[in-house]
């Protein structure tokens, strides 16, 4: 009986891990050409100081950083040969601290979590990580 067991070299990707790249991305895309337009532009055409502003242009763009970052490292991991664990930890860990904040400011400043969805992709995205880090079964077909 012949069986299949993959080759050493060939590379299987772990769709969940993937997938929560790929969400990464969007959120990457949404926070550029959604979030731009809608925050970073006002708050610079604003009669903020001058030196705010700059700050606050900062951290938007650090923000995005780091969503091309985490990106990246989720893509890295989804073909990872053991080396996906601590990536997806890290990035997990970053993207519920963003969720945590979203949900804290929503309640405590807003009073409702509604104007600020932003927290349930936060959660999403290392949901689908970490479940992509737990154990698969490797199927071998016979002929």
């Amino acid at each position: 009986m012949d069986t299949f067991a993959p080759d050493e070299k060939a590379t299987v990707m772990n769709k969940l891990i993937l997938s929560a790249g790929m969400l990464s991305v969007l959120t990457l895309f949404a926070h550029v050409f959604g979030g731009g337009p809608e925050i970073h532009a006002p708050v610079l055409e604003s009669d903020l100081p001058l030196e705010l502003k700059a700050v606050l242009s900062v951290i938007w763009h650090a923000v995005t950083v780091v969503l091309v970052i985490n990106s990246v490292a989720l893509f890295l991991a989804a073909k990872s040969k053991g080396g996906e664990k601590m990536l997806v930890l890290l990035v997990s860990g970053q993207y519920l601290a963003f969720a945590a904040l979203f949900v804290f400011y929503g309640i405590t400043h807003l009073g409702t979590l509604l104007p600020m969805p932003q927290w349930g992709v936060f959660l999403l995205m290392p949901a689908l990580a970490l479940t992509g880090l737990r154990p698969r079964e490797t199927k071998l077909v016979g002929k």
